[in-house]
This record gives C-alpha cells, sequence and structure tokens, in this order.
C-alpha cells in the first residue's frame, strides 16, 4: 500500500515515521506525489480539528480577542489570498541560510493561521492557567517579521552563533498567560529541502506536524492536563475529542 492508503487507514505516525527517515528520497518524483498527498490529507484535517475546536470553545465562552488590529491576532484565519506570493518572499529571504520546511508551507496554504490564546487585556481570570492554546502566526506577520531591515542581520547572527536559523511562530505558555516567559516556539530552517521541520523551544522536542498532533490530543492545549494546574477540563474533552481527526 502507499503513504496515503495507509494514512487513511490509520497508520498516522507510522507513516510520517517512515516518510522522515527517506531524507531527501523523500522528493523523488513518484514518492514525492504520494507524500504530498499525505501532507494534503493532514493539513486538511488540521484545518477541519481547528474549526471543530473553535466552534465549540465559543459555545462555552471562551474569551477569544475580538478587537483585532493584526491579522495574527485572529483566533482563526483562512488561508490568504496572496498567500503563494507571500511564501515566495518567505523562501526567498531565508535562502541564504536554508529551506523552508515543506510542512509549514503546506500550513499556510491549507490551514492559515490560528491563535487561541486567552484574550487577557480584557479578563485576566483564564479559564485555563498555562494550557498553553495552540497559535500559529499569521503568514503575512512571519512575511514581515522575516524581511524587515533588520532580518537579515539577525538571521546572520544566530547563523553564526546555532549553524541555523529559525522562523517564530507562537509565543510560549508563560506569554500567553501574560506572564514574562521564554523564548518563542520556532521551526528550524533546515540546510537542506524538508518535508517537515524540527519544533523548536517547546518542551516536547519534536516536529511541527507531530507538535500539532500533540495539540490536538489535547484538544488544542498541549499543557492543558498538566497536574500542576488543576485545570477542568474534562467535559470540555468529553464532548471535543470524539469529534477530531487524527494527523
Amino acid at each position: 500500500m502507499t503513504f496515503y492508503q495507509r494514512y487513511l487507514n490509520g497508520e498516522t505516525k507510522e507513516v510520517y515515521d517512515e516518510i522522515y527517515k527517506l531524507g531527501q528520497d523523500a522528493f523523488l518524483l513518484d514518492t514525492f506525489s504520494d507524500i504530498e498527498k499525505v501532507l494534503t490529507e493532514t493539513f486538511e484535517r488540521v484545518a477541519y480539528n481547528l474549526d471543530i475546536i473553535h466552534k465549540e470553545l465559543v459555545s462555552i465562552d471562551y474569551l477569544f480577542k475580538t478587537d483585532f488590529q493584526f491579522n495574527f491576532e485572529r483566533p482563526l484565519l483562512k488561508p490568504l489570498h496572496n498567500r503563494d506570493l507571500l511564501l515566495q518572499k518567505l523562501e526567498e529571504s531565508v535562502k541564504p541560510f536554508g529551506f523552508v520546511p515543506l510542512s509549514l508551507k503546506m500550513f499556510y496554504q491549507i490551514v492559515g493561521s490560528c491563535n487561541f490564546a486567552w484574550d487577557y487585556n480584557v479578563n485576566e481570570d483564564f479559564i485555563w492557567e498555562y494550557a498553553d492554546p495552540i497559535q500559529i502566526i499569521s503568514l503575512d506577520e512571519l512575511v514581515s517579521m522575516a524581511t524587515d531591515e533588520y532580518a537579515f542581520e539577525t538571521f546572520q547572527e544566530y547563523y553564526e552563533e546555532d549553524g541555523f536559523i529559525s522562523l517564530e511562530l507562537s509565543a510560549d505558555y508563560y506569554h500567553k498567560d501574560n506572564v514574562s516567559g521564554g523564548q518563542a516556539y520556532a521551526i528550524k530552517i533546515n540546510s537542506k529541502p524538508s518535508i517537515d521541520g524540527a519544533f523548536l523551544y517547546e518542551e516536547h522536542n519534536t516536529t511541527f506536524i507531530d507538535y500539532l498532533r500533540i495539540c490536538f490530543e489535547s484538544c488544542g492545549f498541549s499543557r492543558i492536563t498538566n497536574p500542576e494546574n488543576n485545570n477542568d477540563y474534562q467535559s470540555f474533552f468529553d464532548k471535543v475529542k470524539p469529534q477530531l481527526k487524527e494527523i
């Protein structure tokens, strides 16, 4: 069976484990067409799951930001009409240092962006503490940061220090709860084309796709089950989790 057939049959994690092992061979013509179908299915499921979680959060009066000034503040934003041009600009901005992982490009092509952070400017009484709501910056904002007048110099400094650069996608869980925290979560820019990339500075030490998987296992909040925070989430899980698709 193909990767795509196996993915549809429920071997979601196993398929990606095998795809990652292929390395550059994943981009061979015959193999890549199959892998691209897997990625398309994955991110269609990501979009579906985000819609479900957003709808259920609205139903319990979760406090999303509503006074938008920028796209990255919106709880859900469908793919931008000029996403192809923006992705081209993003790729050009990192080209001296590497390649944007295909997973991130597909996210912006199919999903758009999301920001399930609580609006603490309106009410600091969080429904769930340090739950780490899913948040992936909008493509226009990411491109703006990656192409501003200081971006290349900053990339160069990081590259000389670490041997790679990364793109910041999300605040960490402390900042999401309006507490001074650590580095923003970021995706690693690889030296060669890649299917997926490491999701840096987040406690699970995994890839971008697997981070999304972890988020959906916890209904959009990757740290909500942490016993230290005593979050009362079970009734929400009981309603939401059966509706979500495995990625």
